[in-house]
């Protein structure tokens, strides 16, 4: 029988399901947020209604009027005067480094005494107002306002567009990511906010990507021999699929592969379209999620 990894231990036998749930990350007492999640664009439909902004790779946060919370709903320590004076009202946006400064973000928002020279450099992107009526083109100027009254330099109103074309959004996406962006969110002017994942808001990205559960280590051979050779994924049912469990291999650094993200953990992989079964196609790792608790 398998025996569950020892993460002490520099090597790895293969562990899978119930048998590695002792190594399981605790689980989280928070409740998530009630967040409006993205479908991936296509590249193909009419984007004719929609608004188009850069999608920001930071920290999603959602502050709900009193405090700042990550998307798993986890309290984030932001200093008290990031968030002197916001509304009692929710926003939501991106706690935002700059382009490439990703684990810059998600190493500030982590610590739970905050580094007040590192949050300086954090920006809060602010993209919807949740609880506010009407449709987006409605929220819009209620935003762009909200944020102006307040007047800080580090919130920020996410600048929105109308999109145009197909060809002109392919356009402003290579352009986007050749800059150090990662893509471009559309949002539809006609929606009303909705807690779920909707057609109404899209990610459009070089690639697709996704965040799934750690169930078990695959041992390594040949040059990984004594360390990882690949992770187990079990990614949520979702968007009429039921949950799939399978094998992740690649993308791994040696630091990775010689100390893997633990049993229970979620990762953020990468991917180009699914097969027939819903299994991602050529999925690499890209980083651990930023809350481990993740709720999809």
């Amino acid at each position: 029988m398998p025996q569950p990894v020892n993460p002490t231990r520099r090597h790895f036998v293969c562990t899978l399901g119930a048998l590695a749930l002792p190594w399981a990350a605790p689980a989280s007492s928070a409740t998530a947020p009630p967040l409006m999640l993205a479908k991936s664009y296509d590249g193909r439909s009419d984007p004719t209604g929609f608004w188009v902004s850069e999608k920001y790779d930071g920290v999603r946060g959602y502050w709900d009027g009193q405090r700042l919370l990550t998307r798993a709903g986890n309290p984030i320590a932001a200093p008290a005067w990031f968030i002197a004076g916001w509304p009692a009202s929710a926003m939501e946006g991106e706690l935002w480094a700059g382009r490439g400064q990703f684990s810059q973000a998600v190493s500030t928002v982590r610590q739970q005494t905050p580094d007040d020279a590192a949050w300086r450099a954090l920006r809060f992107m602010v993209f919807d107002l949740p609880a506010e009526a009407g449709t987006f083109n409605e929220r819009l100027p209620v935003l762009r306002a909200r944020v102006a009254q307040l007047g800080q330099a580090w919130v920020q109103a996410v600048e929105q567009t109308p999109a145009a074309t197909v060809q002109s959004l392919q356009t402003r996406l290579a352009e986007t990511v050749r800059a150090g962006g990662e893509g471009l969110v559309l949002h539809r002017g006609s929606a009303l906010y909705t807690a779920q994942r909707s057609d109404d808001l899209r990610k459009f990205k070089p690639f697709d990507d996704a965040e799934a559960r750690v169930v078990g280590h695959v041992a390594g051979t040949g040059k990984h021999a004594g360390r990882l050779g690949a992770l187990w994924l079990e990614q949520p049912a979702r968007d009429a699929q039921p949950a799939q469990r399978f094998k992740l291999g690649t993308g791994f650094s040696d630091a990775q592969r010689q100390d893997p993200p633990p049993v229970g953990s979620w990762v953020t992989y990468r991917y180009r379209g699914v097969t027939d079964k819903g299994v991602p196609r050529f999925a690499s790792f890209l980083r651990v999620a930023v809350d481990s608790a993740l709720l999809i």
